[in-house]
């Protein structure tokens, strides 16, 4: 395993994250969870993401199961706040209010003293930068949180709460989680400059694009049975991906992968990781074996005319 700073600062973080969303205390038992988040472990990951929302805080419950026999120095516990949890009016949002409690109710489901990385996981117009940057400010000088960080924050918005921070001498933002993969580039406009001017890192979810990018889902097939996009719970996030013609792009990439001895999703992951600005890849799994596989993209060469030559097969008219 490689490890990467998280931005500027000075934790290291593995390159491959395991995350939660739609996976931990919801699609797969406790037990799974326990086994994939011990054998990531084993492997060197030392990058646990998860949130409050996902499922409802069942998922940070899953995990805490799962570590509670884990070393907590070693490990790198993130977790996030914003969506409603309740009807409450303000048990949603980041004003001072809901980032406190939220902390608090996450370190209870954790089982834990602190956060490693606690991360805004959208932006709220309605309230003051200077609120939310005190607020998480604050938290990290009761010690409840380490570093904090942002998920889907536009390169404006990320700049305001970096001078901020600034302005009252308190901590700044290290990070910022966005989706990223090779049909979702968004982030490559201005976010990753800015980051990088900043000294902000990406931790970058849905480097599969929820799969697609495995090459599982062929074009003309059917949706395989037992895969998220054969679940209407879930596929929702993916319909744009499963479009016939990403789906030939991902049939001619996966020759490529064929070509080099490795498989698709760790072409794909290996795509994101050549990115410097990059701290770190959230990858989900559901069995053991997607793990393993996924955490040797780390370890893979790939030549830069295949980075050119897939490049020509996403953006064919570029």
């Amino acid at each position: 395993m490689r490890y990467r700073r998280l931005g500027k600062s000075g934790v290291k973080v593995s390159e491959i994250a395991l995350g939660g969303w739609l996976t931990q205390g919801r699609t797969i038992t406790d037990d799974m969870t326990n086994s994939i988040v011990h054998r990531a472990f084993d492997l060197g990951v030392n990058f646990f993401d998860t949130a409050d929302v996902y499922n409802m805080g069942e998922a940070e419950i899953s995990l805490a199961k799962a570590i509670k026999d884990l070393r907590r120095d070693h490990l790198f516990l993130a977790t996030k706040c914003y969506w409603p949890m309740s009807d409450h009016v303000n048990d949603r949002g980041l004003s001072r209010k809901h980032i406190v409690e939220s902390v608090n109710h996450s370190l209870r489901r954790l089982r834990t003293d602190y956060v490693d990385l606690f991360q805004f996981h959208r932006f709220d117009p309605d309230v003051p930068m200077e609120e939310m940057v005190r607020a998480i400010d604050d938290l990290i000088r009761q010690g409840k949180v380490l570093y904090w960080g942002v998920s889907c924050w536009s390169a404006g918005q990320i700049m305001d709460a970096w001078h901020t921070a600034g302005d009252y001498l308190a901590s700044k933002p290290v990070s910022n989680q966005p989706p990223y993969n090779m049909f979702q580039r968004d982030i490559e406009r201005d976010v990753i400059s800015t980051c990088d001017q900043l000294g902000m890192g990406q931790v970058v979810f849905s480097p599969l694009a929820q799969g697609v990018l495995t090459g599982k889902y062929k074009p003309g097939g059917s949706m395989p049975e037992g895969s998220r996009g054969a679940d209407e719970k879930s596929n929702q996030f993916m319909q744009k991906d499963l479009e016939e013609a990403k789906l030939r792009q991902v049939e001619e990439m996966g020759k490529i992968a064929d070509r080099l001895g490795i498989s698709m999703a760790q072409l794909a992951l290996r795509w994101c990781l050549r990115q410097d600005n990059l701290s770190s890849v959230i990858v989900g799994a559901t069995k053991v074996s997607q793990i393993e596989e996924t955490v040797k993209a780390g370890e893979i060469d790939v030549p830069c005319e295949v980075w050119d030559e897939i490049e020509k097969i996403l953006n064919p008219e570029a």
